[in-house]
């Protein structure tokens, strides 16, 4: 993976090691794997470039939020999209790893801004300390160097996001491969929302979208997309008409 770029920083914690890596345009973190944990065109940093990174943006098409949490922060790509998309969008980022925080910071340009707070901490302490019905969008990408995080796949965790999500709040999971849709973890999501949605991507990651209310369907040509491809050129329609119901 890394013989055509150039490593720029490389550091280690209790976890593991930390590296980022130039290429002609692009920036990338990685856990020291073959997996991609964030990646940046340099000259857009706002604008992610993993289909996957841009497809959990979609909900944000249904309802303009106005706090955003953000679970599993790696380069910091998708806070920096939504603090460039939303000008008055507060956003918590929750972090494991306090060197993530730094290399984002220094080499992905996260925005040093009193809308952006980030909480290092593990997901499943935080969220219990995240107030009932404070945040319109949870954001759940938390993995480590090759693998999901097992919390992200569990019965609890559902519900500590829902009790965490207002009453038109979504919850977008990003899964390395989706889960059995009539074994108990689809169960509990349709126990606690509404409407279910999934977005394959091609490199085979599979994004849930759990809405507490239900909505109208949105066509790919509508102008409310276009308006955002605007602000931020993500191919808003094109990931929309990839998007189906569970």
């Amino acid at each position: 993976m890394f013989n055509k770029g150039d490593i720029i920083h490389h550091s280690r914690d209790k976890l593991g090691s930390i590296l980022v890596i130039d290429y002609r345009k692009h920036r990338v973190l990685t856990f020291n794997s073959v997996f991609e944990q964030s990646k940046i065109d340099r000259r857009y940093p706002q604008v992610p470039v993993h289909e996957y990174n841009r497809a959990m943006f979609l909900p944000a098409a249904f309802k303009r939020p106005q706090h955003v949490t953000i679970l599993g922060l790696g380069g910091g790509v998708m806070a920096s999209a939504f603090h460039h998309l939303f000008p008055e969008c507060h956003i918590h980022a929750i972090e494991l790893r306090e060197a993530v925080l730094y290399v984002a910071r220094e080499y992905f340009d996260l925005p040093d801004s009193a809308r952006l707070n980030v909480t290092i901490a593990d997901a499943r302490d935080a969220l219990s300390n995240i107030p009932e019905s404070s945040t319109d969008l949870i954001l759940a990408d938390l993995y480590s160097a090759d693998r999901m995080s097992p919390a992200q796949a569990q019965r609890q965790f559902v519900e500590a996001c829902s009790r965490a999500l207002s009453d038109h709040g979504w919850l977008v999971l990003n899964y390395h491969r989706s889960p059995d849709p009539e074994g108990p973890y689809f169960r509990q999501l349709k126990k606690h929302f509404a409407v279910l949605l999934v977005f394959k991507s091609k490199t085979n990651n599979t994004i849930v979208y759990a809405s507490k209310q239900p909505f109208e369907a949105m066509h790919p040509k509508d102008p409310a997309l276009a308006n955002l491809e605007n602000r931020l050129p993500i191919g808003w329609s094109q990931l929309m008409s990839k998007v189906s119901r569970l």
